[in-house]
């Protein structure tokens, strides 16, 4: 039996880093990493986070190590163009964050979690998107001070996924949902 191959169209090539076809677009969200520790997770972070927009990144906890050679080989030199910084205390960054009404939400499996497609957000909202160290996740108490807290529904036996895969999950799910306005 022989294919049509008249009815495919042609075949793609892999485009280079500078062929990229997509447009710019940075979205109001803040992306805050509670004791946030392996060096190669911190520079994907800055990767996926440049890939999504997001507009700022604030590590809380564990000093990060902007010349870590892990870091940079995962980060792929993204630590130069998302801004970032560096924090031991969180109190400040809540106070500018709720007079900004910023919406807080965590990324986190919890008794009362909703799924992460089910987010209500919009272009008009500023939004503070928690994540949690590799080992604990986010700590109780930062998770009581939050607007909402959301998950990523999972299907396996495992009870969690890395931290960083989760954000990718969580932050594609976000920029869709504000795409939409």
């Amino acid at each position: 039996m022989h294919l049509k191959t008249d009815c495919f169209p042609p075949m793609s090539h892999q485009l280079s880093h500078k062929e990229n076809r997509f447009t710019p677009r940075e979205f109001d969200i803040t992306l805050i990493c509670d004791h946030l520790e392996s060096p190669a997770n911190q520079g994907s972070l800055f990767r996926i986070c440049e890939a999504f927009g997001v507009k700022e990144i604030i590590f809380y906890g564990n000093p990060i190590d902007i010349n870590s050679s892990r870091l940079k080989r995962t980060a792929r030199s993204t630590q130069k163009l998302i801004p970032y910084k560096s924090v031991t205390e969180l109190n400040e960054v809540f106070t500018q964050l709720k007079s900004q009404n910023t919406l807080l939400i965590g990324l986190e499996i919890t008794t009362n979690s909703t799924p992460i497609s089910k987010i209500t957000a919009t272009i008009d909202d500023k939004i503070a998107l928690f994540i949690g160290s590799e080992k604990n996740g986010i700590n109780e108490e930062l998770l009581q001070q939050l607007d909402a807290v959301y998950h990523i529904p999972m299907y396996g036996t495992n009870s969690s996924m890395n931290v960083i895969q989760a954000t990718g999950i969580a932050l594609h799910a976000l920029t869709n949902k504000l795409r939409e306005f």
